[in-house]
C-alpha cells in the first residue's frame, strides 16, 4: 500500500461524500488537508476484521468489498465500495475494531482521513456532527434494502436491479461494464455462483446478454419491470 497528499481530483471527489459535503468550506478544507491518498492493488487489504480503527475512508477510484469470515469458513459480503461512498465512520470516532475486513477487488485509490482530525473538528465544532449522521443513515439504509432483496426478492430480481443501478439515468438501453468479477457479484447479492449464472440465463427473456465483463441490456423498463414484479406476472412466476 502506497501513500500519498491529495491532489485537487481527491479533493473534489471526496468533498462530493456525503460525510463531506454537509460541511462549511473551511471544515471540509481541514479534514482534507489532514488526510492522505492509499493506493491498493487488486486483492491487498485496505484493513482485516478485529483491526483497531484509526480513520474514516473514502473511495476515489475503484472497488472495495466489505466482508466477515463466518466460523465456517464462509465469506459473507457485506458491501462493495466505490467512488464517491464513505465507510467506517461510527467504528473509527469510537476508536473500535473493526467488524468487517476491507479488500480492494479492483486496482483502488482511497482517501483516508484521520479520526482524530474528525474527533477534533468535532470538539471544535458539534454541529459537524450531522455529517456523520447522514454518512451512518445511508449505509443503514442500504443494509436494509440489502436485507429486502434478500427476504423479498428472487435471485434474477435482485440480479436485475444490480444491474439497473449500473445503468444511465434515463436510458432505454444500455451496455454496462460488470464492476467487478461474478464470484462477488454472487456473494454481494446472497447467491451462490451458480445461481448467478442460472439468473444472468432467465433475464435473457428480458433481453439482458452478458458478455464476459459486460452486460448488454436491450431494454430497461422490462429490466425495472422484472425487478418491482410481485409475483402475480408471468416473469414473476418464471424466474
Amino acid at each position: 500500500m502506497t501513500r500519498q497528499s491529495l491532489t485537487p481530483l481527491h479533493r473534489r471527489i471526496a468533498g462530493q461524500s456525503r460525510l463531506i459535503a454537509g460541511l462549511p468550506p473551511e471544515m471540509a478544507d481541514r479534514l482534507l488537508d489532514a488526510a492522505q491518498v492509499q493506493r491498493l492493488r487488486r486483492g491487498q487489504a485496505l484493513f482485516h476484521q478485529g483491526d483497531a480503527a484509526r480513520a474514516i475512508h473514502i473511495m476515489a477510484e475503484g472497488w472495495v468489498k466489505l466482508y466477515r469470515i463466518a466460523p465456517n469458513g464462509t465469506e459473507a459480503v457485506v458491501g462493495v465500495m466505490t467512488r464517491g461512498q464513505s465507510f467506517g465512520e461510527p467504528i473509527a470516532l469510537r476508536r473500535a475494531a473493526y467488524p468487517v475486513s476491507a479488500e480492494a477487488t479492483t486496482a483502488c485509490e482511497i482517501v483516508a482521513v484521520p479520526a482524530q482530525a474528525f474527533l477534533d473538528l468535532l470538539q471544535a465544532h458539534p454541529e459537524a456532527a450531522i455529517s456523520v449522521l447522514s454518512a451512518t443513515f445511508l449505509h443503514l439504509q442500504g443494509l436494509v434494502e440489502q436485507i429486502e432483496q434478500l427476504k423479498a426478492r428472487s435471485g434474477a430480481q435482485r440480479v436485475a436491479e444490480f444491474l439497473l443501478d449500473l445503468c444511465p439515468a434515463e436510458a432505454e438501453s444500455a451496455t454496462v461494464v460488470l464492476p467487478y468479477d461474478k464470484a462477488l457479484i454472487a456473494g454481494r447479492l446472497g447467491m451462490k455462483p451458480e445461481s448467478l449464472s442460472r439468473a444472468f440465463v432467465r433475464l435473457r427473456e428480458c433481453g439482458v446478454r452478458i458478455n464476459q465483463t459486460h452486460a448488454v441490456i436491450a431494454s430497461v423498463s422490462q429490466l425495472r419491470g422484472l425487478a418491482h414484479d410481485d409475483g402475480s406476472g408471468h416473469l414473476g412466476r418464471a424466474l
